[in-house]
C-alpha cells in the first residue's frame, strides 16, 4: 500500500507539473503597441481643440485599441499631415524589435487629399473630376513605389512585430437630398477615389507581409449625407472636416482593428 501511494503522489506531482506549465504557457503574452501614420491614425475628427501639434486624442482608434486590449506599453506616434516621407523621417525610429503590434494608416497626403476636396467642393463636377482622376493617376503610378519604401522601413525597425495596414472609409452615402452642396455624381468621384487608394495600399501591404484592414463595409450607411454620419463634412475646427467623429473611429476603425487581431 505504501508503494501505491507513493507512486500516486508521484503521479499527482507529475500532472500539477505539467499543468502548471501548460498554464503558463497559456498565458496571453505582453502587448507592445505603436501606432504610426497620418490624421486617420491620430484621431482627427473627434475633438473640438487638441492639445499637441499632431492632433492626437484618446478617441483615436489606436487609443481605443490599446485600451481595450490592456497593451503593456503604447508608443503613439501618428500625426496630423503626415505623409510616408514623414513615417519614415519621424517616426520609424520610435520603433523597435520589443513591437509586437504596429499599426498605421498612410498614404491619403501623398493623394493630395486635402485639395482634392477643395477642387470638388469649389470646382463643381468638372473640377472634382479633374482633380480625382490626377490624384488617382498619383495612387495608381508613383504611391506603390512611397508605400514599398515605408512598409520596409517599418519592417526593418519593427522585425517581430504583426502590422497592421488599416485603410480609409467612403465619405459618402449617395443617394437622396444633402445640404452639403455637392452633387452625387462628385460624391461618386471622391468614393471612387478612396476605393483606388485602398487598392493600392492593400496590394502594398500584401507585398510587405503586412496585413491590410479594410474599414469600408464598417461605413456602409454611414457616410456623409446618410441618417447617421461617422465623417465629418465641413466642420470647425476646419482639420476636423473630412475625417471620422467618435462614432467612426469607435464603430468604424476599432472593430475592424479588433476583428483582425482577434
Amino acid at each position: 500500500m505504501r508503494l501505491v501511494r507513493t507512486l500516486s503522489a508521484l503521479a499527482l506531482s507529475a500532472v500539477a507539473v505539467v499543468t502548471g506549465g501548460a498554464l503558463a504557457s497559456a498565458a496571453p503574452l505582453a502587448v507592445n503597441y505603436a501606432a504610426l501614420g497620418d490624421s486617420y491614425a491620430a484621431g482627427v475628427g473627434t475633438a473640438g481643440s487638441y492639445d499637441n501639434s499632431c492632433d492626437r486624442n484618446a478617441k483615436s482608434y489606436p487609443s481605443l485599441w490599446a485600451s481595450a486590449h490592456s497593451v503593456s506599453n503604447f508608443t503613439f506616434v501618428a500625426c496630423s499631415g503626415a505623409k510616408t516621407s514623414d513615417v519614415i523621417n519621424n517616426q520609424v525610429g520610435s520603433l523597435s524589435s520589443a513591437n509586437t503590434v504596429v499599426t498605421v494608416t498612410i498614404g491619403g497626403n501623398d493623394a493630395g487629399f486635402t485639395s482634392v476636396m477643395g477642387s470638388c467642393i469649389l470646382g463643381g463636377d468638372s473640377g472634382c473630376r479633374t482633380a480625382v482622376d490626377n490624384a488617382t493617376n498619383f495612387v495608381n503610378n508613383s504611391l506603390p513605389g512611397l508605400l514599398d519604401n515605408t512598409y520596409r522601413a517599418i519592417r526593418s525597425h519593427a522585425p517581430n512585430a504583426t502590422v497592421y495596414v488599416l485603410g480609409y472609409p467612403r465619405f459618402y452615402q449617395l443617394g437622396g437630398s444633402c445640404s452639403v452642396g455637392l452633387s452625387d455624381t462628385s460624391r461618386g468621384l471622391i468614393n471612387g477615389g478612396a476605393d483606388s487608394l485602398d487598392s493600392v495600399i492593400s496590394a502594398a501591404a500584401g507585398r510587405a507581409g503586412f496585413r491590410f484592414v479594410d474599414v469600408r463595409s464598417n461605413f456602409t450607411s454611414h457616410g456623409i449625407c446618410s441618417s447617421s454620419w461617422w465623417i465629418n463634412s465641413v466642420s470647425w475646427p476646419v482639420v476636423n472636416s473630412y475625417h471620422p467623429n467618435a462614432s467612426g473611429y469607435a464603430s468604424g476603425y476599432l472593430p475592424a482593428l479588433s476583428s483582425a487581431t482577434g
